[in-house]
């Protein structure tokens, strides 16, 4: 066990050390010599007014927020003598279980290559570069023959293969303390319960104000909308992540939104992002990859057919193509239970020294991937901001949502915790659903996948996103879920088939939008 103080020294240091390489550290150096040629630099107390002047100057503040951002992201230590897979995942039957869910992705990916007969990458050539560039703002209008190609896996292949995971330490023999759990989860993950979580989600009790409850038209805004909005604004005046973080817990005000998430997510858009976003774009702009055609697929199954999101769908390519291309999602394969997936140049399979990672970024795209980014459209209009807010809530929160961990924001204990749920406080309703083979969790996976994207109206689903990013958990979805079995349950109950179930669930999203 890792004590507290090594704990600490071993976060520190790493923090430093991913901080030199970044663009603030230079930043802050430059400004540090700067303040040199400022007459109240004195000598003889060097560095206090240095620090004095990086606090009054803004500075400070950047260096805070980037420093709760590495915290918010990046898992606590492992003991030095841990090796090093324990940080990606520290349950040995899990990361077999992902191990061979990739092998799975690849091989049905690597089948359509083969069946089609398109390579994994080529060179575009000058003509259709010069095209995809004329037509970059309206990639929409374009109508590729995509007949052939088919989404590498959907969310219910997914949950066929979480509901076969085991614990081989309980194979053969009785599961003592997991006995009673019926679901179709079958592996004993500690979740939380009602207690717990009343405990670290106390700022949605309902003794505290709500904006999409108490700001509406029923409630009189001086009782809670105008104050909530008054401390919003003085948030965003201090430029304070941690502040953000916590205002946002009882839900963000519209007009504040977009520069409250930007603020937790510690994302500028700095001259340096634009230029990376351009450099992105050009790579889109001379290579074709075959992922390229999953992602036009992927829009037009899901974005193009939603009322809400439709209108987006330019953003969408421009986005989730150079989302494709961006090697510093590599980065976050340190944290999670997935690893990238690795091709070979032509003539040269099983030479690592010949090995990429394709696609570049190391995530393969699935059915319902482009829901991700679908609603942020509605709060950024440019689209390199837009890109950056994605890609890091991709590599803080969405990620868990189809990689197979422990974790508990992983989907396999949003999962646990949904059936625990269900089961605990509405167990007549769970054995009936059960019983007539309409498992809940069967209904509620592809919602939890997809974070709820294309389910929820947007104002409600950036509502509750507002949460995700307050509580940096996804623990949030699960109940959810669970909360909208309860409202139907008396509906539920007479029921007779998943059919029948699945219509009286899709009653509630009618209402809700």
């Amino acid at each position: 066990m890792l004590d507290p103080d090594s704990g600490l020294s071993l976060t520190i240091a790493r923090i430093v050390q991913r901080l030199k390489g970044s663009s603030l550290h230079s930043q802050l150096e430059r400004q540090a010599r700067v303040s040199l040629h400022k007459p109240e630099i004195k000598l003889e107390s060097l560095k206090e007014d240095i620090k004095d002047f990086l606090k009054t100057s803004g500075w400070e503040k950047k260096l805070q927020n980037a420093v709760y951002s590495e915290l918010n992201v990046f898992p606590s230590p492992c003991h030095p003598a841990a090796p090093p897979e324990h940080m990606k995942e520290p349950l040995a039957y899990m990361r077999k279980a992902q191990g061979s869910w990739e092998k799975r992705i690849l091989k049905s990916l690597n089948s359509m290559c083969t069946e089609l007969g398109i390579p994994l990458a080529q060179k575009r050539p000058v003509s259709e570069q010069k095209e995809l560039l004329n037509k970059w703002n309206e990639m929409g209008t374009d109508e590729p023959d995509l007949s052939l190609f088919r989404p590498v896996y959907a969310p219910k292949d997914f949950l066929e293969v979480l509901m076969n995971l085991r614990n081989p330490n309980y194979e053969n023999g009785e599961q003592p303390s997991f006995r009673n759990h019926l679901g179709l989860i079958q592996v004993p993950l500690k979740v939380k319960d009602i207690p717990e979580l009343k405990e670290d989600f106390s700022e949605l009790g309902l003794n505290i104000g709500q904006l999409g409850i108490d700001d509406s038209a029923q409630v009189p805004p001086e009782f809670f909308e105008n104050e909530h909005v008054r401390v919003g604004q003085k948030v965003l005046a201090e430029q304070d992540s941690a502040a953000a973080q916590q205002y946002v817990r009882q839900g963000c005000p519209t007009a504040l939104r977009a520069d409250l998430w930007a603020l937790i997510l510690n994302i500028s858009n700095q001259p340096e992002d634009i230029l990376y976003y351009e450099q992105l774009k050009s790579n889109v702009i001379q290579h074709n990859l075959l992922v390229d055609s999953l992602i036009y697929k992927d829009v037009k199954l899901t974005a193009s057919n939603d009322d809400y999101y439709f209108v987006f769908e330019d953003y969408l390519y421009q986005v989730l193509l150079c989302f494709s291309r961006d090697t510093s999602v590599l980065e976050h394969f340190t944290y999670s239970s997935a690893t990238p997936p690795k091709s070979y140049i032509r003539g040269k399979l099983g030479m690592e020294e010949y090995a990429v990672f394709y696609p570049p970024n190391g995530v393969i795209p699935f059915h319902g991937f482009s829901m991700y980014v679908a609603p942020l459209c509605f709060l950024y209009h440019e689209p390199s901001k837009l890109y950056q807010i994605f890609r890091e809530m991709y590599v803080r929160f969405f990620f868990r949502l189809h990689s197979i961990s422990s974790h508990p924001s992983g989907i396999v204990s949003l999962c646990l915790l949904f059936e625990t749920l269900l089961q605990t406080h509405l167990p007549q309703l769970f054995y009936h659903l059960r019983e007539i083979g309409a498992q809940p969790l069967r209904i509620s996976f592809k919602w939890m996948v997809r974070a709820f994207s294309g389910y929820l109206a947007t104002d409600q689903l950036l509502l509750l996103w507002d949460r995700i990013l307050g509580y940096n958990s996804l623990e949030i979805l699960a109940v959810l879920a669970a909360a909208v079995f309860a409202f139907r349950a008396v509906n539920l109950m007479e029921v007779t088939s998943l059919a029948a179930a699945e219509v009286r669930i899709s009653f509630v999203w009618r209402r809700l939008k």
